[in-house]
């Protein structure tokens, strides 16, 4: 049994996903640093100092109840857009790579494939034939 897992793990798809994962993930961190670091920054400057991070739709505010703290209820919307930011500029990215990847392909299935070849004409055989035809109708 050992062995068929063996044989399972280290066939080139499994080991492709698991590098897939791994840069997948480390790029998800480029990117969302990207987006709260470098992008929303700006966005929050234009719309009057806004940070986004910090947006919120209090439910119910904090409060003491029993000698016990009570934490907020808040519906953090501005968090909500941050992530939306990051899922569009990471599927552009990887839309990007997929037309890159789909275009080298395109390109190398172009030059693998032969020319396609000039139509031929007629044979001078099938052309004295011709004439013979059209001279013994007339």
């Amino acid at each position: 049994m050992f062995k068929e897992f063996k044989e399972f793990a280290m066939r080139g798809n499994v080991l492709d996903l698991a590098v897939a994962v791994v840069i997948g993930a480390a790029f998800g961190a480029i990117v969302t640093s990207l987006v709260n670091d470098v992008i929303m920054p700006p966005i929050g400057l234009m719309l009057g100092g806004v940070d986004f991070s910090e947006l919120t739709l209090t439910l119910q505010e904090a409060h003491t109840s029993n000698g016990e703290e009570i934490a907020a209820v808040e519906i953090r919307y501005g968090i909500f857009v941050q992530r939306i930011i990051d899922f569009l500029i990471i599927a552009f990215a990887i839309f990007m790579v997929i037309k890159g990847f789909n275009r080298m392909n395109r390109k190398k299935e172009e030059a693998a494939a032969p020319a396609p070849e000039a139509p031929k004409g007629p044979t001078s055989e099938e052309l004295l034939t011709e004439i013979r035809d059209l001279l013994r109708k007339s």
